[in-house]
């Protein structure tokens, strides 16, 4: 039967670890389509599939996708071993679901993150070749003008001599908030392209990334999952 490890798909609930649900199947408490389970091993397909475990239908996903709005202060990564990361945010069940956030944000910079398990999807957003637009808003101890929007557009190079691609600015007010549009994803690289036109940035959000923008009635920290229509609009597996 075509489809994934039986274990792999009671262990993605979060209800159970990998090793729990051998215990389960050994038990002869998982019924695949009514018959129990032999092994771990044994493929299914959740479309087709009824799992029942101790006589209760499971509800199977096939993949899972978190937004959360990301504070300062905490990593953009799985594990570390003396700071919080965003994993540590998550519930005990979401964390035993295996996600990793899709892309980064510096430790001191907050906003949009992509959290999943869907790994094509992670290489999609985050390929070059795809030039996924990333919107941040920023405020900056010195206003930035039309010169400088002029020079985001036609590409800033660094203080090392990188070349960015052309990006977005827009100046909001006098000048010291904007919003800025990344088509790709250098270190620090915001921070980067203001400090090379004489301004420092004070405070970073991101906003969006692609066509998913950032719930605001998620305060820093909290976090849900995506709707069936944003799955789509990112090209997720539902």
């Amino acid at each position: 039967m075509a489809g994934e490890r039986l274990d792999k798909l009671l262990a993605s609930t979060g209800r159970w670890s990998r090793r729990e649900v051998k215990g389960l199947i050994k038990e002869g408490r998982v019924l695949v389509d009514g018959v129990p389970a032999a092994a771990g091993e044994e493929k299914a397909d959740p479309a087709l599939c009824r799992i029942l475990v101790d006589g209760a239908a499971v509800e199977l996903c096939r993949r899972t996708y978190i937004m959360l709005h990301k504070p300062a202060g905490v990593l953009s990564a799985t594990e570390d071993a003396r700071q919080r990361t965003v994993l540590d945010l998550l519930s005990p069940e979401l964390r035993r679901r295996g996600l990793f956030p899709v892309g980064r944000l510096d430790r001191d910079t907050e906003g949009l993150l992509l959290l999943t398990d869907d790994g094509e999807l992670a290489h999609r957003l985050l390929s070059p070749k795809r030039h996924v637009d990333k919107l941040y808003f920023a405020r900056l101890d010195r206003p930035l003008g039309e010169a400088d929007r002029a020079a985001f557009a036609a590409g800033v190079t660094l203080a090392d001599g990188t070349v960015c691609r052309p990006a977005g600015l827009e100046l909001l007010g006098d000048g010291r908030e904007v919003l800025v549009t990344l088509h790709e994803g250098k270190f620090h690289q915001i921070k980067r392209m203001t400090a090379s036109r004489g301004s420092a940035v004070c405070y970073l959000k991101r906003l969006a990334m692609g066509p998913l923008r950032l719930d605001e009635s998620l305060a820093p920290g909290q976090y849900r999952p995506l709707t069936v229509t944003e799955v789509m609009k990112i090209g997720g597996k539902m």
